[in-house]
């Protein structure tokens, strides 16, 4: 093999490295399909969608707060999601079903930040489900207050 393949083998497998899927310890959201097909999001991936930022207060914080993060349509845009129910999976098991229409209804952010800071499972991450309480005041009811899921890990097409 001359240099000048070896060179060319070797720009291959480091492009081919560079677009390797990302590992297991690095996602932070799974999204199944009815079909069964899953697809992982890693924080790389999350940012790559179009981020929004929604001021609004919340039940279980002082004050207003700035999320950021992409909206959950745009989410289940890139995953494929098509159904009309969701259910939405917790790091600690807490499980809801969530109607789709919220999603195109009103401006829900999968926030991956708070105030500009990264959100940890020790303060509701790595995502949390946020609604804009603060523009409609039907969400303001504790019925919505549910659908606020933190440490999201999981969603499952119904």
């Amino acid at each position: 093999m001359n240099t000048f393949s070896r060179r060319m083998l070797l720009v291959a497998g480091l492009a081919l490295a560079s677009i390797t899927p990302a590992r297991a310890e690095d996602i932070l959201l799974t999204i199944e399909t009815a079909s069964g097909q899953e697809e992982h999001f890693d924080r790389e991936r999350l940012l790559a969608l179009p981020q929004h930022e929604l001021v609004t207060h919340t039940s279980v914080t002082d004050g207003v707060q700035t999320f950021t993060g992409p909206f959950m349509r745009d989410l289940l845009a890139e995953a494929g999601v098509t159904a009309e129910t969701l259910t939405a999976i917790a790091l600690n098991d807490y499980q809801i079903e969530l109607p789709a229409e919220d999603f195109t209804r009103y401006d829900v952010v999968a926030a991956l930040e708070m105030n500009g800071e990264t959100l940890t499972p020790r303060d509701k991450g790595p995502i949390w489900i946020v609604y804009p309480r603060d523009e409609f005041v039907e969400l303001q009811d504790i019925y919505y207050d549910y659908r606020w899921v933190w440490q999201l890990v999981r969603l499952e097409e119904q």
